[in-house]
């Protein structure tokens, strides 16, 4: 369940009242964990996927009644803001043109204590930079750093130094987002953990190509002399999309993070596990093989393959970060390289229910097939939700499952119901359900469709949709399936 899909007042969820219900119907239910999508502030296509930072936090998370509480922002000021008037989606333009109007007025009105500047120096490693390239992104209307005059672009000091004294002001409003960020989601993942409830984490294995991980960080990714892409990541075309699919965000350069002790990695690792109690590692099979794209490509055809760092980099977090939770996303095609190095990462890998019912996708898929050590879901953000997923099923495809149910029914309810009792009753050692599919949604709660730039990661759940009938049927299911937390148990 993202955290923008939280129902709130205004227009997106956040760290608000509706986000401590949530937890409470959680607990209700009998649940361990909560997923949730990368938390960082999104770029280009409103995606999570594409942060601006590594490292930072989402300003639209802010709860705003908190800042209210604190005396920073007044109830005619939050009244007067148009945040959208479907609470079913988050209208991102009104976010991005109205929120932002209202945190600055809550700036005006902050005063700042040791507190913040306590803050600013523990995080300084990553939050400096990232409030200057925020604050000259606003300089530049919103323009990605690559378009930026050569001087700030490539970062030569005395034009470092005099934007820090020009944009002095707007670079602390950055650290004050930062900083009201960091004390409500830890206020909200400390209450979670209180009710036994921890937070699976998400994040992306590459940075955004307009990003301040990669203005800043020299050496780190696959940049020619003049800071310009030689390479981008992608996916090869497929059964899926015949063009493949270009994210376009810079490779890395795996010999100078090898050369490093992985340094950044370690930093980006350890800051998870200050926000996460268990991490998502997405696209494990980069680690393995990645595949490059000639910069300009317009699609992702006329890739190749390359290697990865391997148990190199796993080895040096293990050691460095300690041996935290972490479940890799090793979806798509496997080869036998990455089914080795998921093994001996010692990681969890991931299986989807609906793979397993589509004819393109192999049959390790299947129920009967997955490992104990393993992670099992329905669907994941980038797929269907079970309800309109099975009416888009090939004949074949739902005829096969309607054998492996038992059963066939014209209840969109029941058969969806069966579906997660099937995905809970698995060997996996854990089973995380999307709420759409609790909630018995079609396609209007799709959250993302892969290799379509527009329309994606707007469903928000209504206000009184986790009622608290749905919370004891969850809990219903969980027991019986033997997953039930231990202290729920009667």
């Amino acid at each position: 369940m993202p955290v923008s899909s939280l129902p709130s007042r205004y227009g997106i969820g956040c760290f608000s009242k509706e986000a401590y219900d949530f937890v409470d119907k959680l607990h209700k239910a009998g649940q361990t964990y909560w997923q949730i999508l990368p938390l960082g502030p999104t770029g280009y296509g409103d995606s999570p996927y594409q942060s601006f930072s590594s490292f930072a936090g989402n300003p639209y998370f802010i709860d705003l009644d908190t800042l209210a509480g604190e005396g920073l922002l007044s109830r005619e000021e939050l009244e007067s803001i148009d945040f959208g008037s479907d609470e079913t989606r988050v209208d991102y333009a009104k976010e991005y043109e109205n929120r932002y109007t209202v945190l600055r007025k809550a700036y005006a009105a902050f005063k700042p204590g040791a507190e913040f500047d306590e803050f600013c120096s523990m995080n300084a490693y990553w939050l400096d930079d990232y409030s200057l390239f925020m604050a000259l992104k606003n300089a530049h209307d919103g323009a990605g750093w690559q378009d930026w005059e050569d001087d700030i672009r490539l970062r030569r000091p005395e034009a470092l130094e005099e934007s820090r004294k020009k944009h002095a002001d707007d670079i602390r409003f950055h650290k004050f987002l930062q900083y009201e960020f960091s004390k409500h989601w830890k206020r909200l993942k400390e209450y979670a953990n209180s009710k036994d409830i921890r937070i699976i984490g998400d994040i992306p294995i590459y940075v955004s190509s307009d990003s301040a991980d990669s203005w800043c960080s020299e050496g780190l990714f696959q940049f020619d002399d003049d800071r310009r892409l030689i390479q981008s990541s992608g996916c090869p075309p497929d059964a899926f999309s015949a063009d493949g699919q270009l994210w376009g965000n810079p490779l890395y350069d795996w010999d100078y993070h090898e050369r490093t002790g992985f340094e950044w990695w370690i930093r980006r690792m350890k800051r998870c596990y200050e926000l996460y109690d268990v991490i998502r590692v997405d696209h494990f099979r980069g680690f393995d093989e990645y595949y490059a794209i000639p910069a300009g490509n317009r699609t992702a055809a006329g890739g190749h393959w390359e290697k990865g760092p391997g148990m190199k980099l796993f080895n040096a977090l293990q050691k460095e970060v300690g041996p935290g939770r972490v479940i890799a996303e090793d979806l798509g095609y496997v080869t036998q390289s990455v089914k080795q190095l998921v093994r001996d990462s010692g990681y969890p890998g991931m299986k989807v229910i609906e793979f397993a019912f589509d004819s393109r996708e192999s049959g390790d898929y299947m129920p009967y097939n997955y490992p104990k050590h393993c992670v099992v879901y329905t669907g994941t953000h980038d797929n269907q939700t079970l309800k309109a997923w099975y009416y888009e099923l090939p004949a074949k495809d739902k005829e096969t499952l309607d054998d492996f149910l038992g059963f066939r029914t014209d209840s969109d309810e029941k058969r969806v119901r069966a579906i997660v009792l099937m995905t809970l009753e698995t060997v996996a050692e854990t089973a995380i359900i999307p709420m759409q599919d609790y909630l018995c949604l079609g396609s209007e709660a799709r959250m993302n469709t892969p290799a379509v730039s527009n329309g994606n990661w707007q469903w928000r759940m209504k206000k009184d949709a986790f009622t608290d009938e749905l919370a004891y049927d969850i809990y219903k299911m969980t027991k019986v399936s033997g997953r039930l937390r231990q202290d729920s148990r009667d």
